[in-house]
């Protein structure tokens, strides 16, 4: 592919929006494989939203990830995108990513330009999640919220990219056995709907049909 991939990713993500009609329920799959697939979701699902921040450093992209506070009563140490659900002052889902992200890691809007959006993500935890993907001006301060956030660290886009990176697992839904792919990171392991969404902007930006 391309080497540009700052480049790449603007003209993936062009044109992209908020639709809440097209939507994945089965994390770890690429979109063009969870058709097909039936899984129990909430019929009035509570609308939420994650910032997916892209760190534009000069030497390569990189993913910037948090991980989650230990004693946290859902998803305790998982790895995770700030983000939440979407408060009454919140205009949209770009609102409530930004938001949650200052109140979060503490990182300014300033630095964030919104590019595009991953489909949305319907899960069975009842929770609606927009993707909002955002590029990242470097020189940022972060202030991590003790009682929700333990750490953060970058990930190079590469690595992502990368399929040796990869790792492939069974997961079962209903009476269904999926193929899912969790991401290891050093001595970090992304899974779940975070690894769902890491990997369907994997295959948006590796799709040969695209370029």
């Amino acid at each position: 592919m391309p080497q540009d991939l700052r480049a790449v990713l603007r003209a993936r993500l062009a044109g992209s929006g908020v639709d809440h009609s097209r939507f994945l329920t089965v994390p770890g799959l690429a979109p063009e494989l969870v058709e097909g697939y039936g899984v129990r979701v909430p019929t009035d699902p509570t609308p939420a939203a994650v910032l997916v921040p892209i760190v534009d450093h000069a030497d390569g992209l990189t993913v910037l990830l948090t991980e989650r506070a230990a004693d946290l009563r859902h998803h305790p140490g998982q790895i995770s995108f700030p983000g939440g659900r979407l408060e009454p002052g919140d205009t949209d889902p770009v609102a409530a990513a930004l938001r949650e992200t200052e109140e979060e890691i503490g990182l300014a809007r300033r630095h964030v330009e919104v590019i595009g959006f991953l489909p949305d993500f319907l899960l069975a935890t009842g929770y609606r999640v927009t993707p909002v993907v955002g590029l990242v001006t470097p020189g940022f301060r972060l202030a991590l919220d003790q009682h929700e956030v333990a750490g953060v660290f970058e990930m190079p886009l590469a690595h992502l990219l990368d399929p040796a990176n990869h790792r492939r697992r069974e997961r079962q839904i209903g009476a269904t056995t999926v193929e899912v792919h969790d991401i290891p990171f050093g001595a970090r392991h992304i899974w779940g709907a975070t690894a769902a969404m890491l990997m369907t902007l994997c295959a948006l930006l590796t799709d040969p049909h695209d370029r």
